[in-house]
């Protein structure tokens, strides 16, 4: 069981803590075990501007914790407390993995965790984060960032999107998945999306491109191109081009790529289908295609992936329902990152 400790302080956010609290601290039967969660920090620590919480635990335990979450800080110009500060650098030296939500990257730059790596943060307080910690790589235009054992993310939302990140990096997309479906939370964000769209769209690009997204979603197995992205959305190519990169951060030929790699882990996790057949499923073409893309995206082939994950769920079984039928339609709901 891996154990997850959420450091409270002086100052932090209510949402980033709360987010933390629903993905790590809630078992909902998705997987077996799932996180042995904690809260730790100050007594009367406050939370926002309503809320003093006492703490069932001190940031002692942040000594044997497997993951750290540090959420957001309310005023990036507040001092920081050394204590947290000192033990977050602590459980850094012994190999836990740290995350940041939000603003909660400014504590782990002044523990000197972020130091070479790339991060983010909120792109509100992006520049002031690089300015404070030259030798930070601060990204501005990602939603999160992953870099092994530290990992780092922008506002309020995208702190959600890490969350469910590293649920799938734990237990596989089936169960974040599954995770998603209960927090009834829209189709999930890969890290390298804009943290906002540059160029301002029409009221209805969002839900326009919310209706294709689901046609595309029932057709993977099809060889879709983005022309016909475009004739669905009855668009020019070009034009669904610059509205979809506008509103989701990439490309159209990039997303259709990532739902099909999705969907080939779904597959490879809850069905019996061979790596030819998944290839056929996921509009991959052939098995060679589907293992080279596959391996690309996630750093190991389908079939060690299969391995790692497939004790989770049975063979065509949804992780948050009974027996069914897999029958391929389902539209992604998570990515990998």
């Amino acid at each position: 069981m891996t154990s997850v400790v959420l450091a409270l302080y002086d100052g932090a956010l209510l949402f980033e803590a709360a987010a933390a609290c629903e993905v790590f601290g809630v078992d909902r039967g998705l997987a077996d075990p799932w996180y042995d969660f904690r809260v730790c920090g100050p007594r009367q620590a406050r939370l926002g501007d309503w809320l003093r919480i006492d703490t069932p635990h001190g940031l002692d335990v942040l000594a044997d914790a497997d993951t750290v979450i540090v959420p957001a800080c309310g005023d990036i110009e507040a001092d920081l407390s050394a204590d947290l500060v000192d033990a977050v650098r602590a459980a850094h030296d012994r190999g836990a993995r740290l995350v940041s939500l939000c603003t909660g990257a400014f504590v782990l730059a002044a523990a000197g965790v972020l130091d070479g790596r790339r991060a983010t943060t909120h792109w509100e307080h992006t520049a002031a984060l690089a300015a404070r910690y030259p030798l930070v790589q601060v990204d501005p235009g990602v939603l999160y960032v992953d870099e092994g054992t530290v990992l780092t993310s922008a506002g309020k939302a995208a702190g959600m999107d890490l969350c469910l990140h590293i649920v799938t990096a734990d237990h596989g997309a089936a169960v974040a998945n599954a995770l998603a479906r209960r927090l009834v939370l829209p189709a999930h964000r890969a890290g390298g999306q804009a943290q906002f769209a540059v160029v301002p769209e029409a009221a209805d690009a969002g839900h326009a491109l919310a209706a294709l997204q689901h046609w595309v979603g029932e057709r993977l197995q099809q060889p879709l191109t983005v022309p016909d992205l475009a004739r669905q959305a009855n668009m020019s190519t070009r034009n669904l081009t610059r509205r979809f990169t506008a509103t989701t951060g990439v490309t159209p030929l990039r997303w259709l790529h990532t739902q099909r790699i999705h969907r080939a882990q779904e597959l490879l996790e809850t069905t019996n289908d061979s790596i030819e057949q998944i290839a056929t499923r996921t509009g991959m073409g052939t098995a060679a295609t589907l293992r080279r893309h596959f391996h690309r995206a996630l750093g190991v082939p389908p079939d060690t992936y299969r391995r790692t994950f497939r004790h989770h769920h049975t063979p065509a079984q949804r992780p948050d329902g009974p027996p069914t039928e897999s029958t391929g339609s389902e539209v992604p709901k998570r990515l990998s990152g």
